[in-house]
């Protein structure tokens, strides 16, 4: 009889993280008629690289990284447009993803995000078309209003202003998809019956609106009836606030007459995972110090982050050990993280979407190791692959007596009264039992 008490091994996840029962899963509850749904995951690269590294060589490993995710099997990569910090090397998304999808066969490519008021709407929408094509119809068009005030004072852009910017660039850029020939004009930019002479490869281009802690995000998505990135779901406060966040969505699409759809709701999570939680936190506790007191608090200076010396202490904090953290971070196992997602899908009320937070808080190899790790237990755990294979082995287990017993009496009946090949059967039989 199997000890309760004796722990059960990392790659074999105890049964009742998820509910091995299809009549306790979770339901997306948008989904017409309460059907299940299976999870998307992908992942979201700022990037946010420590300084000191080759650029060029930078680049290519993060192509690398894309490559990788594409292999294993990931839904989705975004990248962010960044032009300050130091930490932020890629100026412009369209370009990267254009290079990742030279390398990569299956993997959707999002820009995470073009942050809209830095650029001129036409400019943007006949690149992300150019991008489809060259993706063959891969790409996901995120949008955002510019998260950094040093990009904004470098494009000599009031931050007061950006937010408007982002949905009158928008808006423009949505009739342009649609292939409308239209002029527009307003304070700081002007079309004269523009349209493009290039339409996306995808009939329907996706899109999705960044969604931080205000609720200007989750407004614009539901304005345009567009998905929606929670980029701010690895604080705390970002935790907190997003069921309260998907209902300015909702509301905001039924006002100008449109849906929004759980589905297109993609929520960032930040995790570090190896075969045991201390291996994990061994890998990943240096990198996460740095990450967190060289670049939000002293170079970002991020509003509530501040500086924390002892490593462990942060480790604590960030992963929710300690009652105060940010409680969609895992460091740790893949049984942890499937744990957590299942509890960050009750918090939410469902999503279609989960993002991992692109890091460096482990060295490559490492890094490499615990995607591989997410996508060969985590994804299949989530979404049922590999329930009819422990029903099997479960079912198996249960009636092994009767089902040996059977094979016995049929390989004995079949022996008949030889003596010598009744012989050679007890020794064979011996030599089973002995050996299970």
């Amino acid at each position: 009889m199997d000890n309760p008490k004796k722990k059960k091994p990392w790659r074999a996840p105890v049964i009742g993280i998820l509910a091995d029962d299809p009549s306790k899963e979770f339901v997306v509850p948008s989904l017409a008629g309460g059907s299940r749904t299976k999870l998307k995951f992908g992942a979201f690269h700022p990037p946010h690289h420590p300084v000191g590294e080759h650029p060029t060589l930078q680049l290519r490993r993060d192509l690398d990284f894309v490559v990788h995710l594409d292999r294993l099997g990931f839904d989705e990569f975004w990248c962010g447009e960044h032009h300050s910090s130091g930490w932020g090397t890629i100026g412009s998304p369209e370009l990267f993803l254009a290079s990742a999808g030279e390398r990569t066969q299956r993997i959707r490519l999002g820009t995470g995000v073009v942050s809209l008021p830095y650029h001129h709407p036409f400019n943007v929408a006949e690149r992300i078309v150019q991008l489809d094509h060259l993706t063959n119809g891969r790409v996901i068009f995120g949008t955002g209003p510019g998260a950094s005030p040093a990009d904004a004072r470098t494009f000599g852009i009031d931050p007061i202003l950006l937010r408007n910017r982002q949905d009158d660039a928008l808006g423009v850029i949505i009739r342009l998809l649609r292939g409308e020939r239209f002029s527009y004009r307003n304070d700081w930019f002007i079309l004269n019956d523009a349209q493009l002479q290039l339409l996306p490869l995808q009939e329907s281009l996706p899109m999705a609106a960044a969604s931080s802690i205000s609720p200007s995000g989750m407004r614009l998505a539901g304005k345009y009836g567009m998905g929606v990135l929670s980029i701010a779901s690895t604080t705390t406060e970002g935790l907190q606030a997003l069921p309260l966040q998907w209902s300015f969505a909702e509301k905001a699409a039924a006002k100008h007459g449109h849906t929004v759809d759980r589905r297109n709701w993609r929520v960032l999570v930040a995790f570090h995972l190896a075969e045991t939680k201390e291996q994990a936190e061994r890998e990943a506790i240096d990198g996460l110090w740095w990450w967190h007191n060289e670049l939000r608090v002293r170079v970002l200076g991020l509003p509530g982050a501040t500086r924390i010396e002892d490593p462990r202490q942060l480790l604590a904090q960030v992963t929710g050990e300690r009652g105060s953290g940010l409680g969609s971070t895992v460091i740790g196992t893949p049984d942890a993280m499937i744990k957590m997602v299942r509890s960050l899908q009750k918090i939410t009320g469902g999503f279609g979407v989960l993002l991992g937070f692109v890091h460096d808080w482990a060295n490559r190899e490492a890094t490499m190791r615990s995607w591989e790790l997410f996508a060969r237990y985590v994804v299949p755990e989530l979404n049922g692959h590999t329930r009819n294979l422990k029903a099997s082995a479960e079912y198996m287990a249960q009636h092994r007596s009767e089902l040996v017993n059977g094979l016995v009496q049929s390989v004995t009946a079949a022996v008949g009264e030889d003596g010598v090949a009744k012989a050679a059967l007890a020794i064979t039989l011996g030599k089973l039992g002995g050996s299970q």
